[in-house]
């Protein structure tokens, strides 16, 4: 019982921690002036650049999570990108009203998400992974 549910962890942890983030990316891609006009709304410094790098964070790397490519690397460079996204985005202290209650909820689901990242660093990628395939993945 305990082998399958790892076999099965070890393949969806990756693809869960990384699904939201190619979801989103392909939402930027698909409407980049639009993620472009978030970034000034935000007052991102360099808004063309930073949606440039938002949409690469999330999709290359966020696929290199998914299938398990470099992904220790690929966990670390996540984790500091989400707490990027957390202080730009969802400064909830400087809200109020509701839009503050839903800016702190992504502040904090955030930085859950930093944790997965973490975990992912630690544990690696696992045996089904390019990763291991390559013969890269640590034990």
């Amino acid at each position: 019982m305990w082998q399958t549910t790892s076999t099965t962890s070890s393949f969806l942890r990756p693809v869960f921690f990384a699904i939201l983030f190619l979801i989103f990316g392909c939402r930027k891609l698909k409407d980049y002036s639009g993620t472009v006009s978030q970034m000034v709304q935000l007052g991102v410094p360099m808004p063309i650049l930073a949606a440039a790098v938002a949409t690469f964070m999330e999709l290359p790397v966020g696929f290199a999570v998914a299938v398990g490519a470099f992904t220790r690397l690929s966990a670390v460079l996540m984790f500091f990108y989400t707490l990027g996204t957390a202080l730009i985005g969802h400064r909830y202290w400087t809200m109020k009203g509701t839009d503050r209650v839903d800016s702190m909820d992504s502040f904090y689901k955030n930085l859950s998400i930093m944790g997965g990242f973490l975990l992912l660093y630690a544990a690696g990628a696992g045996k089904y992974s390019i990763d291991a395939l390559c013969g890269i993945a640590a034990p």
